[in-house]
């Protein structure tokens, strides 16, 4: 079931831009309060809360009132209380009881000290009822009404009244029979055919002499908004204003970035653009998604020009002894049963030269892929000197002396020892074959790399093809069997591990070459 529905939603799931994306969630963000106000009824909880709350005081006024004025009552001094009376109404847990029942015929004589405070405390009364709207009724201790709607019955049998009686105050929520409705959606508002209930009891002396009744139905919800409409009003505009600048700075900081980027990413894919400068209102996972891409744009260019190249570079190397071994094989072919076995030898030495020369470029492209496609490894380390040292001491002798000039201890390097071996082996040999006699090893630490040169005396570097040194296949020394791949080699193993190698055009006798091997870092 989960299945099909997954699949379902793929299938007809709209594509959306990341701006329509942002605006719908940032709208929705927006809209929360609302619907939890409206469909929570939060709003109108509060709204009930305050109807019973202004019960509550209400109330408290009146039964003071009728305390003070009750026959006989002795006038007390009422300590300050800064704590006022919490409401006990809640929509999601009060019980909604049914209307209330209607007063019933009294079995006893109303109270004439009642009576009499009610004669008293009718105009205060009633100049309250009118700027309120609540229904206010006098009880006596029996449950008789003494003042207000159904005056004379008896309301002893109604729960809220026979607990205010014994003393307690309580606040109730009973169903409006007289309910009508009067805004459309009115019917969305739970508390609409509802009617708070507030009994208080009036003590004289410590007794319970009476109870003040007061009953009215909450502000709905509808007439709250209406009534609050200018501070809704302006919490809509305000927080569709937020959302507006919110979604103009989003825009321009991701959603505009990210488009620019999907349009170089297509004009770079189809070689007829660049990537564009990073915004300046860009995000910064935005910018450096624009560094991070620009970095891969460089890459895979130079990639892109260093295989063009290579490929250009590996055919004409190949052409030239298959064209050899293919004249040879021909002319041995057409001709030959009429050569003499000397002639014979020597196309045949011609044809093995060719093919040595090709097994040779096949090894040494095979280490230039290997150098091109080694990673750095972060735990791999080693120990400079160590390697500098057998190697110096294998080339040294035959007239070829090697010199070694470092500190006693130098930090490890993040460099394998094997690229270090064979990167000198490669010098040094290179440094024999221009016939130097002498070279110098040059082993300088700093902060965060050691860097080594390698200086000979031999012939030098033509200045007209030194930039040329580090290209696959550039060699002077065709003719003797050079490759051309030996420092290309060197030049990709040191920079597989973070290295690098450098032509000192500088140097006034011989060659020197620079080595620049990153320090391992310290755990």
């Amino acid at each position: 079931m989960t299945g099909r529905a997954k699949a379902w939603l793929k299938a007809h799931w709209p594509a959306l831009r990341l701006r329509t994306i942002l605006f719908g969630t940032l709208l929705f963000t927006a809209a929360l309060p609302g619907f939890g106000a409206l469909f929570l009824r939060v709003y109108e909880n509060t709204l009930v809360r305050q109807t019973e709350t202004e019960l509550i005081a209400q109330g408290a006024a009146l039964a003071a009132t009728a305390q003070a004025m009750w026959p006989g009552a002795v006038p007390q001094k009422v300590m300050p209380n800064f704590r006022p009376e919490a409401s006990t109404i809640d929509l999601r847990t009060t019980p909604v009881l049914g209307e209330r029942p209607p007063a019933t015929a009294r079995t006893a004589s109303p109270d004439p000290g009642a009576i009499d405070v009610a004669e008293r405390v009718a105009p205060i009364i009633a100049t309250t009822e009118n700027t309120t709207l609540a229904s206010i009724q006098l009880i006596d201790r029996n449950g008789i009404v003494i003042l207000g709607p159904e005056a004379g019955g008896s309301y002893a049998a109604v729960p809220e009244v026979a607990a205010a009686l014994k003393g307690r105050v309580g606040t109730v929520l009973r169903e409006n029979g007289r309910y009508a409705q009067v805004y459309a959606f009115e019917w969305l508002s739970r508390a609409s055919s509802l009617r708070i209930h507030h009994v208080r009891p009036i003590l004289v002396d410590g007794k319970v002499v009476g109870a003040i009744l007061l009953s009215r139905s909450p502000r709905a919800l509808f007439r709250g908004l209406y009534e609050d409409r200018g501070k809704i009003i302006f919490g809509i505009v305000v927080i569709f204003g937020l959302l507006v600048v919110m979604t103009g700075l989003l825009s321009r900081g991701i959603a505009r970035p990210v488009e620019a980027l999907d349009k170089a990413t297509r004009d770079v894919a189809a070689g007829t653009g660049s990537v564009p400068d990073t915004p300046a209102t860009a995000a910064i996972e935005i910018r450096q998604l624009f560094d991070n891409f620009r970095t891969m744009a460089a890459a895979i260019d130079r990639r892109s020009h260093y295989l063009r190249d290579f490929a250009a570079s590996v055919s004409h190397e190949f052409k030239t002894p298959l064209a050899g071994i293919a004249g040879a094989i021909e002319l041995l072919e057409d001709h030959g049963e009429d050569m003499d076995p000397a002639e014979r030898a020597r196309f045949l030495a011609n044809a093995k030269a060719d093919a040595t020369r090709l097994s040779q470029l096949v090894t040494r492209l095979l280490d230039l892929a290997r150098a091109d496609m080694a990673t750095a490894d972060p735990a791999t380390t080693a120990d400079v000197l160590a390697a500098i040292r057998p190697v110096a001491d294998a080339f040294n002798g035959d007239g070829f002396a090697v010199s070694v000039t470092a500190p006693e201890t130098v930090r490890v390097v993040s460099t394998p020892r094997a690229t270090i071996e064979a990167v000198l082996t490669a010098l040094l040999e290179n440094a024999r074959q221009a016939g130097a006699t002498s070279v110098t090893l040059d082993v300088v630490p700093d902060d965060a790399s050691v860097r080594m040169s390698v200086a000979d005396n031999g012939s030098g570097i033509d200045p007209a093809t030194a930039d040329r040194i580090f290209e696959p296949f550039f060699t002077t020394k065709r003719a003797t069997g050079g490759t051309g791949l030996g420092l290309a080699i060197s030049a990709s193993l040191l920079r597989a591990g973070g290295g690098d190698i450098d032509l000192d055009t500088q140097c006034a006798v011989g060659s020197r070459f620079v080595l620049t091997l990153p320090c391992a870092v310290e755990t």
